[in-house]
């Protein structure tokens, strides 16, 4: 899900399986649902994206100048044996001391079978003369941006957004559910479990570095103080990063939410060259993980690396079932809820917890956390069902979030009263949520 850039009420809705919807979301208070052409895509890419668990159609990424020049990026997968097009080197290379033939076959596929593609696409090309108005892009691939083949099959991460620089960033995982035994996340010539960043707007012919796509790289990427990381890396350590934002405030402050793997789920602040753990930490502890590492560095020292600053354990959202998976949110710095302002909005996939982080002081980087109720509007136009012995209503899993920034003035906290948080949350049951007084309307 991603709010149009030029700043209407309107959303670009993507599903997994390779189409784009756009669609208004109706004034509050109006009692309308929000509705959907759904034989009328804004994209629809779904005969060249591969389909599975954790595969698909990841992300959607608008230009800062979207509005001029009506470019648009998708992250997705594909796979090779189904699509010419689905080619790229393998993750699993020399570089990082692993052999695609010795890795056993997952769900299926062989390893770098599947592929994560970013491309870019245009909204220009109509009868329009401003790239705003088109409702149906051009489904031709205008560049591939960057191709790289999977290893395994799962924790790949896959977003891609712009930021506050003009710049694009990209989020990979380890690549592996258990343990990264190759220790992808922490080897300086793996792209995996790292945040990159691309210009996309600068395309040397020449280049002294070996690229895996049509891109340069910023002069300002951390590889200028390592010669010995990849040009592409801004920062390394992370298992899955599932969902990252800029606040529209602090632009230097960039939070990631990064899934863990048998205990804890954790916030970070995504800094230049910074190194967040995984393997060897998951939140605030050592990991042990069950398997020997089979390439890659050694452990990292415990000055190199960055703790997270908000999370939860795996224990207090799931207990029963053993399992918990986070996705990152927002900064909320709307003018419509004083109450809410300045705190950094996160929730469980799984829909099982949303939590406010409150940083104090200002700058410190030290946050409190506490979980916030949320239910459905007693008004809402459709009906929405509980779960099973509970009172949260049944909505799958949570996979995003978005909101409609209306300025950055801050309120008087005096008016601190009845929250009306406007917060878009994307739901696998195919429901949009508003945060607190929900209205819930299906896409």
């Amino acid at each position: 899900m991603a709010a149009h850039p030029d700043g209407s009420n309107r959303v670009f809705l993507a599903n997994i399986h390779g189409k784009i919807w756009l669609a208004t979301v109706p004034e509050e208070g109006s009692g309308e649902e929000m509705l959907i052409d759904e034989s009328n895509p804004f994209l629809d890419i779904s005969d060249i994206v591969h389909v599975e668990s954790e595969l698909g159609l990841l992300s959607i990424a608008f230009h800062p100048k979207f509005a001029q020049n009506g470019r648009f990026f998708a992250s997705y997968n594909c796979d090779r044996v189904q699509w010419s097009g689905c080619y790229g080197r393998c993750s699993c290379n020399t570089d990082v001391n692993c052999d695609p033939s010795k890795l056993s076959p997952r769900n299926g596929a062989r390893p770098c079978q599947y592929h994560s593609v970013i491309s870019e696409f245009t909204a220009n090309g109509s009868s329009l003369s401003d790239p705003s108005l088109v409702t149906r892009a051009n489904p031709t691939e205008v560049r591939r941006i960057f191709t790289m083949g999977l290893a395994y099959t799962t924790f790949h991460g896959g977003q891609i957004l712009f930021g506050p620089d003009g710049y694009l960033y990209v989020m990979t995982g380890d690549n592996e559910a258990r343990t990264d035994p190759y220790n992808f996340a922490q080897h300086k010539k793996s792209l995996l479990g790292k945040i990159l960043r691309f210009d996309i707007d600068k395309i040397p012919k020449i280049s002294k570095y070996h690229r895996w796509g049509n891109y340069s790289i910023p002069s300002d990427n951390p590889h200028y103080d390592d010669e010995e990381l990849l040009p592409e890396i801004w920062s390394l350590g992370l298992n899955n990063p599932w969902r990252c934002s800029f606040d529209s405030e602090r632009p230097s402050y960039f939070l990631c939410g990064d899934c863990g793997q048998d205990k804890y789920e954790e916030v970070n602040i995504i800094t230049k060259g910074g190194n967040y753990g995984w393997r060897d930490y998951e939140g605030t502890d050592v990991a042990h993980p069950p398997k020997p590492v089979k390439g890659g560095n050694s452990t990292i020292s415990v000055e190199n690396y960055i703790t997270p600053v908000m999370g939860y354990e795996h224990s207090s959202v799931n207990a029963d079932e053993g399992s918990a998976a986070i996705t990152g949110g927002y900064f909320y710095r709307s003018k419509t809820d004083p109450c809410m302002y300045g705190r950094y909005l996160y929730a469980d996939l799984y829909g099982s917890g949303v939590w406010a982080g409150t940083e104090s002081p200002k700058n410190s980087g030290n946050f409190t956390t506490s979980e916030l109720s949320f239910g459905c509007a007693h008004d809402s136009p459709l009906p929405c069902s509980l779960a099973e012995e509970s009172s949260s209503p049944s909505l799958g899993y949570l996979f995003s979030m978005d909101f409609r920034n209306s300025g950055h003035v801050r309120p008087s906290r005096s008016s601190c009263s009845v929250p009306q948080t406007k917060l878009l949350m994307l739901f696998s049951s195919s429901v949009l949520l508003l945060l607190y007084d929900f209205t819930v309307v299906h896409l």
